[in-house]
């Protein structure tokens, strides 16, 4: 059995991840491991999830679980009975849980009526992040959203309805024909929401999307770099004087409603991955799930459903834990990584550390590092700098 090593002791895993491939569509940017909905064998699946957790928990127990996070694909996709089956073998495999749990799952507005959501808060389920990306009708149809501006306040609605009142919604800058003013409209409506938290992300051009063909010919009008940046600034502007604290470089929250299960990866704490291609990290072990569909059904019913699974040598973990960390704005503690590793983060990462410091990208704190102000813009600069600083790659 894994013995999961967390703060230079024995703890049992307190988070748990869950991919649901399905979607109704693929959208124009995504590269996550996702399946049109039409004709996939969805309770098959959901059944080979079970087969999964079942071998997990007695491979490595649980112990008290405080975060739960299903993604996708888009989880709301599943109908009300498939949902009710899901949340029943997750409640089964994972029994204890925090009596502040975080369960979280994301939810495309258009696929949340409101008996499914009914089922979802009867069924564990705290917290739903919405993927709304824009409130223009106009940008969401470029970038292959089905969904429109009606059906954001229709499913909000609904959560209310069906009894949620954590809530996140997801938006995306730097989109093709995106104007500076357009993401103001949208900040704007978003804020007029009044919700605890926000995730506020740029678009990537990832490969093996439709974006990133067209990107090779030529044919996607994104915004350039100072409007990307002007809209970064602005975002930021405009979320701290609505109250809303930035505690990692794409979040903000109202006090209190930070994404603890987010949190766990940031802090590079363990979490199981379930499903089709969704990766974890347990006993400074992390692994990989077979993608498919079908092939993860079947892969399931002689063992874990593994495409590749390796170990993490310490010094890959101290990297880890840095550029993870840094991510978060109250920055890297001192003492989190000694309790951890057993030996200095002075010493360890001195020269990146002092080379950042030095160039006015981290700042020092009482217990560690931060990125300053000119940091968080130029974050993939810092990470780059502890990537295989240590491990020589």
């Amino acid at each position: 059995m894994t013995t999961p090593f967390i703060n230079g002791n024995s703890k049992r895993t307190e988070a748990v991840y869950v991919h649901i491939p399905f979607c109704t569509n693929k959208c124009f940017y995504c590269d996550f491991n996702s399946y049109v909905l039409k004709g996939q064998p969805v309770m098959d699946y959901l059944q080979a999830l079970e087969r999964e957790m079942e071998m997990t928990v007695k491979a490595s127990p649980p112990g008290v679980i405080k975060s739960i996070f299903v993604g996708g694909g888009t989880p709301t996709v599943l109908k009300p009975k498939e949902m009710e089956y899901f949340l029943k073998i997750v409640r089964d495999h994972f029994p204890e849980w925090d009596n502040n749990i975080e369960f979280s799952m994301e939810a495309n507005p258009g696929t949340t009526d409101l008996e499914k959501l009914s089922v979802m808060r009867e069924g564990g389920v705290n917290r739903v992040s919405f993927g709304v990306q824009a409130f223009q009708n106009d940008l969401l149809t470029g970038i292959g959203r089905i969904h429109n501006t009606d059906d954001v306040y229709r499913s909000l609605e609904n959560a209310k309805k069906a009894g949620f009142d954590n809530m996140s919604i997801d938006l995306m800058f730097g989109l093709p024909n995106q104007t500076v003013d357009m993401l103001s409209e949208s900040v704007t409506k978003a804020l007029e929401l009044g919700l605890p938290h926000y995730s506020i992300y740029s678009l990537k051009v990832e490969e093996n999307t439709l974006f990133h063909t067209l990107y090779q010919k030529n044919q996607l009008p994104l915004p350039d770099e100072e409007a990307e940046l002007n809209m970064y600034l602005l975002l930021m502007n405009r979320m701290k004087e609505a109250g809303y604290k930035q505690y990692e470089i794409s979040n903000f929250a109202k006090p209190g409603f930070e994404s603890k299960h987010n949190m766990t990866y940031w802090l590079n704490e363990d979490y199981y991955g379930l499903g089709a291609g969704a990766h974890g990290y347990v006993g400074r072990q992390r692994h990989m799930n077979i993608k498919g569909v079908n092939p993860y059904v079947e892969a399931v019913k002689s063992g874990l459903p593994r495409l590749d699974s390796y170990d993490i040598s310490p010094e890959e973990a101290m990297e880890d834990f840095l550029m993870v960390g840094l991510r978060v704005l109250d920055g890297i503690s001192r003492t989190r990584f000694e309790q951890q590793f057993n030996t200095s983060l002075d010493v360890v990462f001195a020269r990146p550390l002092h080379k950042m410091v030095n160039a006015g990208l981290l700042d020092a704190t009482d217990d560690g590092y931060k990125l300053s102000e000119q940091g968080i813009l130029f974050g993939n600069e810092v990470f780059a700098e502890f990537i295989g600083s240590l491990s020589g790659n």
